[in-house]
């Protein structure tokens, strides 16, 4: 079994801390709580940042299409 599929690599981060580049250059930091079939997201304690800002926002469901990468906080 590839376990470098995109759902696998998304199933293994559930409850965890996860980084998340967003297309527009900015970031999102936070625990991911959930993900549906299409692989948009959820996150619990997200963190919206870039240069420029930091900003609390809670929970968020990020949509796929925004989402430029994705990985484990544990693996930076």
């Amino acid at each position: 079994m590839d376990e470098n599929k995109p759902f696998d690599i998304v199933h293994r981060s559930l409850n965890k801390n996860v980084l998340i580049a967003l297309k527009d250059g900015r970031f999102l930091r936070g625990k991911l709580i959930g993900y549906d079939t299409e692989l948009n997201l959820s996150l619990e304690d997200a963190e919206l940042f870039s240069d420029e800002i930091k900003k609390k926002l809670g929970v968020v469901v990020i949509r796929k299409n925004n989402v430029l990468s994705f990985t484990e906080e544990d693996t930076l």
